[in-house]
Formats: structure tokens, sequence, C-alpha cells
């Protein structure tokens, strides 16, 4: 169980993703959400990678890692509604979806 943690944790855990250089950000219809996406280049054996950050704009919470897909360069978001963003494709109902493509 141990071992399963700590892979987890090394491997898998989006909240240890790399913070990358902010690209883009837009609000939610309502205001509720801000996604920010940031690119991360990890060096020159590694391709580009985009991180989207949720923001929660009226409350007191953390910010939260959503999104996170490798061999990015550049972002396009767009919200459906309130509470349904389109990030490069991939749509996420927030705060609950996320996106990892370690998890395909």
């Amino acid at each position: 169980m141990l071992l399963s943690f700590v892979v987890y944790w090394a491997f898998y855990d989006m909240n240890r993703l790399p913070k990358g250089v902010f690209l883009t950000e837009e609000s939610s219809p309502d205001g509720k959400y801000t996604l920010g996406a940031y690119i991360s280049d990890r060096g020159a054996t590694t391709n580009y990678a985009i991180r989207g950050e949720l923001v929660f704009n009226d409350e007191k919470r953390k910010k939260k890692n959503i999104y996170w897909n490798y061999r990015e360069e550049s972002t396009d978001i767009s919200w459906v509604d309130n509470d349904t963003v389109v990030i490069n494709g991939h749509v996420l109902d927030v705060p609950r979806d996320k996106f990892d493509f370690r998890h395909k």
C-alpha cells in the first residue's frame, strides 16, 4: 500500500506539476471560475506541455490543477456554460473533472 502511494505521489499527483510560464486565462461566464493556462518546458529532451489551473474567484479555496497535456505548445480555452470548459478539445465539468494525459 505504501509503495502504491509513493508511486502515485512521485509520478501522477497533479499538485506536483511544474508551474510553467503563463500563456492566457479565461473566466467563466458567471465569473465564478478563472482558468489559467501555463506552458512547461523541461529542457531539450522533452516536449512542451500545457497545465490548466482553476481559480475559484468567489470562494477561499486553493487553486486546482485540472488539465495537463503533453506535446502541446498553445491553448484554446472556451467556456460552454458556467461549469463546462473546453481546453484544446477536452471537455471538463468544473470543478470536478480533470484531464491528465498520463491517465488516458
